[in-house]
C-alpha cells in the first residue's frame, strides 16, 4: 500500500500506541513503498483521537504548580498533547496535499515518525509519575489553524511549521529553565527529553521553511507579503517574544524574518 494512503489510516486511527506503531511501520517500510503524488482523498472532519483527553478551550485549562507531583504531570501531559497533535499534522500534510515533489512527503512523513517518538517519550515518562496520556483536559486550539489552510498548501506551510511549531522553539527552554528551578529527578528526566525534542523540532521547522520557500518560488509569491496576508487571513496567533534566536537561524529563517518579529530581548 502506497505511502499516502498509509499516512490516511495513521491518520484516522483513534488510539495514540496503535497510531505511533502505525507511523513508525510506516516510516519503516517508507524506502520500499510507493508514492502516488496525484491522488485526492476524501478528508474526514478531524483526525483520530481517542475519546480522552477532555478538550476545552485554551483559557479553561487550569493552571498547576509544577513543583507539585501532579502539577508536574499535568505539564508533561499538555507537552504530550502538542506532541499528538503534531502526529496528526505531519501525516496531515502527506495525505491531504496532491502533486507535489516525492522528497515532500518524504520529509513530512519524517516529521511525523520523530513526532511520534517525541509522544512516546512524554507518555513514557507520565506513566513513570503514576499518570497516562488522558487523565488531564487538554485544549482545543491546535487543530483550528491546520483545518483553515486546508485547501492551501502554501498557507499551511507558512503558519504551521513557521509560526505554531517555531512557538516550541522559543517555548521550550523556558519550560526547561522552569524544571531545572524545580529540581528533582523527575523534572531533570523531563529536561533531558524536553531537549532531545527541542533539537529535533528544529530540523522540523527548517522542513516548514524549505518547503515554504520552494512553494513561493513555484508561485511566483513574495515570501514575506504572502506570510503576513496569511497570518491575518487565518488568524494565526502572532509570534511573541522572548524568541529563540539561534534555533530559529538554525531552522532556516532569515535575518530579514527574524528583524520582523516584534521588539524583544532576544534569548541567546
Amino acid at each position: 500500500m502506497e505511502i499516502r494512503q498509509r499516512a490516511y489510516d495513521a491518520f484516522c486511527l483513534c488510539e495514540p500506541l496503535d497510531k505511533v506503531r502505525s507511523v513508525m511501520a510506516l516510516w519503516s517500510d517508507a524506502p520500499l513503498a510507493d508514492c502516488d503524488t496525484a491522488r485526492d482523498f476524501v478528508s474526514p472532519l478531524e483526525p483520530g483521537r481517542p475519546e480522552k483527553p477532555d478538550l476545552v478551550g485554551p483559557k479553561d485549562v487550569p493552571k498547576r504548580s509544577a513543583y507539585t507531583p501532579q502539577g508536574h504531570a499535568a505539564l508533561v501531559h499538555s507537552i504530550a498533547h502538542i506532541e499528538f497533535n503534531a502526529i496528526n499534522l505531519a501525516l496531515d500534510a502527506v495525505w491531504r496535499f496532491a502533486n507535489l515533489p516525492q522528497a515532500y512527503y518524504r520529509d513530512w512523513l519524517g516529521v511525523a515518525y520523530e513526532e511520534a517518538q517525541h509522544f512516546s517519550l512524554l507518555e513514557g515518562h507520565l506513566q513513570q509519575c503514576g499518570y497516562r496520556y488522558g487523565d488531564f483536559v487538554a485544549h482545543d486550539g491546535l487543530w483550528t489553524v491546520c483545518a483553515d489552510t486546508q485547501h492551501d498548501v502554501l498557507a499551511r506551510m507558512a503558519l504551521i511549521p513557521r509560526t505554531m511549531e517555531a512557538r516550541g522553539l522559543d517555548a521550550t527552554p523556558m519550560v526547561q529553565t522552569k524544571l531545572h528551578k524545580v529540581g528533582t529527578p523527575q523534572a531533570l528526566q523531563a529536561v533531558e527529553i524536553l531537549e532531545l525534542i527541542l533539537k529535533e523540532e528544529v530540523g522540523h521547522v527548517a522542513i516548514g521553511n524549505h518547503w515554504y520557500h520552494w512553494l513561493c518560488e513555484q508561485n511566483g509569491v513574495d515570501a514575506t507579503t504572502f506570510y503576513k496576508d496569511a497570518t491575518l487571513r487565518f488568524r494565526a496567533p502572532t509570534p511573541k517574544p522572548p524568541f529563540n534566536i539561534p534555533a530559529r537561524l538554525q531552522a532556516g529563517f532569515t535575518p530579514e524574518e527574524i528583524a520582523d518579529l516584534p521588539h524583544h530581548q532576544p534569548r541567546h
